[in-house]
């Protein structure tokens, strides 16, 4: 979709976007499910990145204190545990810029991901930027999908990070999206953006060739010692706004409520699923912020009356659309 179309959704009244954003919904997943991930953070603090909103980066001083790759039977076993417990997608993420081909710590991740892999879940990575070679190794190894969220629009994406350009995430999706791999891409919401911003960012994602399988809708978290310690809070409307007006530019796509959702009351995040969201990150933390409960999820999920969803491990990236543009660039 182009940015006039999106920006006529977001101008809707409140309740007649919400009817729209449903009504593509139940086109496009009609069962009542929810889909459980657990993010794990392996690799966590001492990223030589400067995002502003990061408690990860070196440049900051944090409560997160950098950490060694971890090993493999502990991430194991936190996979299994969180197999145990209903999640079918497990996603990894690692503090850093990127990985390279032939490095130590590259085939320690390989090795990481053919075992946990062979529990049958959805295998999900987020650990930087990803060159061609890189993305096909992921891919062989076991990865069904790759996070790599462009968190803004590109005019606003200079002002919170330095140290790489939008560009650099377009291609590395690029890369996930040649090597088979499903894309994972999505936005934080509070980043001093505008709503132009917010909505330029959809219409680049809805333009992905093909679309991405998952859209994350991050809420900032303010980390005291970052830049952006002081930055206020998302409106929750904005909140809802964004969830349906990604469910009516990306239909098929898992659109997640994450970052920021422990801040969520049950009654916002209800909302949120009406709206079109129906994936979430499950259990007590994400990389380095709270999350709500994993009983307190399972608890308001029945009270909805949804159901996890069972995980989909072959279905690789969608198949791209001849109507759009090859790159996943700019509209």
């Amino acid at each position: 979709m182009q940015f006039d179309e999106l920006k006529k959704l977001y101008d809707l009244p409140f309740f007649d976007l919400i009817q729209r954003s449903r009504k593509v919904h139940e086109a496009n997943w009609p069962e009542n499910e929810v889909q459980l991930c657990t993010l794990l953070s392996i690799k966590t603090g001492g990223c030589s990145e400067d995002c502003s909103y990061c408690a990860q980066s070196a440049r900051y001083t944090t409560t997160v204190e950098a950490e060694r790759l971890m090993e493999k039977d502990e991430v194991m076993e936190r996979a299994q545990h969180a197999l145990d417990n209903g999640s079918t997608r497990f996603c990894m993420g690692a503090a850093w810029k990127g990985v390279r081909d032939g490095t130590k710590r590259f085939d320690q991740v390989l090795d990481i991901v053919e075992s946990v892999s062979e529990l049958g879940m959805e295998v999900c990575t987020t650990l930087g930027e990803l060159g061609e070679i890189e993305a096909q190794k992921l891919k062989e190894a076991g990865v069904t999908a790759y996070n790599h969220n462009i968190d803004t629009s590109p005019e606003h994406y200079k002002n919170i990070v330095s140290t790489h350009t939008f560009q650099d995430r377009l291609n590395t999706l690029r890369h996930v999206q040649d090597a088979g791999m499903a894309v994972c891409s999505g936005g934080i919401l509070g980043l001093g953006e505008t709503t132009d911003d917010r909505i330029k960012m959809l219409e680049i994602l809805s333009n992905f060739n093909p679309q991405p399988e998952s859209v994350p809708i991050n809420s900032l978290v303010p980390i005291p010692g970052t830049p952006m310690a002081e930055s206020q809070g998302v409106d929750s409307f904005e909140v809802v706004r964004m969830i349906a007006i990604a469910r009516i530019a990306i239909p098929n796509a898992k659109v997640r409520l994450s970052a920021g959702r422990k801040q969520m009351s049950e009654e916002l995040q209800t909302l949120c699923f009406f709206a079109g969201a129906n994936s979430i990150f499950y259990g007590d933390k994400l990389l380095t912020t709270g999350n709500p409960q994993s009983q307190a999820d399972l608890n308001l999920l029945e009270k909805l009356g949804l159901e996890p969803q069972k995980p989909n491990r072959g279905k690789d990236s969608p198949e791209a659309e001849d109507t759009r543009p090859r790159e996943p660039a700019l509209a």
